[in-house]
C-alpha cells in the first residue's frame, strides 16, 4: 500500500468515521445491495472518512481493505482526458484541432456520407458523434456489426483495429452538434500515443499517474490478491461476475459484454474509456490534484474542465447535469434535487463506482465498490451523498 495521501484531521486516526457516512455504507451491506465497499472523503485537503468496509470476496470471505484494487470501466476517463489535457498544456495538443493531423486512417462519415471534422474538444466532452456497442437496442447493432469493442470484453483486438471498425460505422450525429456518451475516450487514448510517442499505459505513467504518486494504477493488474471480486445486483444478495456474462445498465440496451479477466490480461488493448485499474486512494490523488489546482495542469485549464461543453444540452437520465472535459458538470442543484453546489464534478464506473468533487465546499469523495450497478447508479450513491453533507453540516 503506497503512504495515504492526506493528513488527518490532527489527533484523529486515518481511520476515522463519520457517523452518518458510515450509516450509509453499513446499511447498504446490510440490505445486501452492497458486497464491499471502500469510501474517501476530503475536506478541504483533510481525509474525515477513510473506510473499507464488507468483502473483497465473499465466497472466500476476504475483507475489503483500504488499498483493494478495483478493476475502474469509465472512472479511467478523468485520469485518460487529464493526461490528453496535460499535452495541451505543453502545447503539444490543441483543444480545437482536428485530430485528422494525428490519425488520419480514423475518419468516420456522418450518415448521408460526409467527412467530417472531430476535435479534441468533442473527444474529451462526448461531442464527437461516436457511441458504445452496449447501448444499441439490438444485438445485430451497427458497433456489433462492426465488431466494435466497447472495452470490457474479451478481445483480441488491436487499439488500432479498433478504431478501424468504429471509424467503419456513421456517426450518429454531426460534431459538435449533440451530446452522446461514447468510445470517444478509446479514441482519445490512441490520440494520446500518437502525440506522446509511447503506448498508452506509458503515457499515462509519465503525464499522470507517475507524477502524482498513483503507484497502484495500471491497464493491467500486478497483484491480484488484490483486486476486488465483482459482483452484480441481484436477489436476494447479488451474485459473482461471470466471464462473459452481459449486464445492462439501461433497460432496452443490449447492455455491457464483461470480462473480469481481462485487467489481468497484458495482451488485451489499453481502453482509454473503459480499462485501468486503481485503488481508491490513487483515484483520490488526481480529483485533489485537480481541485488544489496542483502542478498538473494550469489553473484556466483545470476550469475548462469544470465548464460544461454541451451548450446547454440535456444528459439522458441525468437532470441538471451537463459535460465537461472528462466527466459530468452540475448546472442546476434543483433540478437535480441535489445538495450539491452548482459546477460539481461527478461521474463513475460500471464496475460499480462513483465519485464527485464539490469545489465550493472543499469536497472530494470516492466511492469505490465491487457492486454493479448499485455502486454506479444506486440507492447507495444518493444516500452516500447525503450522508456526506449531513455529516459536512454536523460538523462530521
Amino acid at each position: 500500500m503506497t503512504t495515504p495521501a492526506f493528513p488527518s484531521p490532527s489527533g484523529i486516526p486515518s481511520g476515522h468515521l463519520s457517523a452518518p457516512i458510515q450509516a450509509a455504507i453499513q446499511l447498504a451491506l446490510d440490505e445486501q445491495r452492497l458486497v464491499g465497499a471502500v469510501v474517501l472523503v476530503v475536506h478541504n485537503g483533510t481525509v474525515i472518512h477513510r473506510q473499507a468496509a464488507g468483502w473483497a470476496d465473499r465466497e472466500s470471505r476476504r475483507p475489503m481493505t483500504v488499498d483493494a484494487i478495483f478493476r475502474l470501466a469509465s472512472a479511467s476517463k478523468p485520469i485518460v482526458s487529464a493526461a490528453a489535457l496535460v499535452l495541451v498544456a505543453q502545447g503539444r495538443l490543441n483543444l480545437d484541432d482536428g485530430i485528422d493531423c494525428w490519425l488520419p486512417e480514423f475518419r468516420p462519415r456522418t450518415a448521408d456520407g460526409r467527412a467530417a471534422r472531430i476535435t479534441v474538444r468533442q473527444l474529451l466532452s462526448h461531442t464527437a458523434g461516436l457511441g458504445y456497442r452496449f447501448f444499441e437496442t439490438a444485438a445485430d447493432g451497427p458497433y456489433a456489426q462492426a465488431g466494435v469493442s466497447d472495452g470490457m470484453d474479451t478481445s483480441t483486438l488491436s487499439l488500432a483495429e479498433n478504431l478501424r471498425r468504429i471509424a467503419a460505422v456513421p456517426l450518429l450525429y454531426e460534431p459538435g452538434t449533440a451530446w452522446g456518451y461514447s468510445l470517444a475516450t478509446d479514441v482519445l487514448g490512441a490520440l494520446i500515443e500518437k502525440v506522446h510517442g509511447a503506448p498508452l499505459e506509458s503515457a499515462v505513467r509519465q503525464l499522470v499517474t507517475g507524477p502524482l504518486g498513483m503507484a497502484d494504477t495500471c491497464f493491467v493488474a500486478q497483484d491480484a490478491q488484490r483486486v476486488a471480486t465483482a459482483y452484480v445486483s441481484d436477489t436476494p444478495r447479488p451474485h459473482p461476475l461471470t466471464e462473459g456474462e452481459t449486464v445492462s445498465p439501461f433497460e432496452g440496451a443490449v447492455g455491457i459484454v464483461y470480462s473480469p479477466e481481462r485487467i489481468f490480461d497484458p495482451k488485451a488493448f489499453p481502453s482509454g474509456g473503459a480499462g485501468m485499474a486503481a485503488t481508491a486512494e490513487d483515484f483520490m490523488r488526481l480529483l485533489e490534484a485537480l481541485r488544489q489546482d496542483s502542478p498538473l495542469l494550469p489553473r484556466g485549464l483545470i476550469a475548462e474542465m469544470g465548464r460544461d461543453q454541451t451548450g446547454g444540452q440535456d444528459l439522458p437520465n441525468v437532470p441538471g447535469f451537463g459535460f465537461g472535459l472528462g466527466f459530468s458538470v452540475m448546472r442546476d442543484p434543483t433540478l437535480a434535487a441535489s445538495p450539491e453546489s452548482e459546477g460539481t464534478w461527478r461521474w463513475g464506473g460500471a464496475y460499480g463506482h462513483s465519485w464527485f468533487v464539490d469545489c465550493k465546499r472543499g469536497l472530494s469523495v470516492v466511492a469505490f465498490t465491487n457492486t454493479l450497478y448499485e455502486g454506479m447508479s444506486g440507492r447507495f450513491v444518493t444516500d452516500l451523498r447525503d450522508a456526506v453533507y449531513t455529516a459536512l453540516e454536523a460538523g462530521r
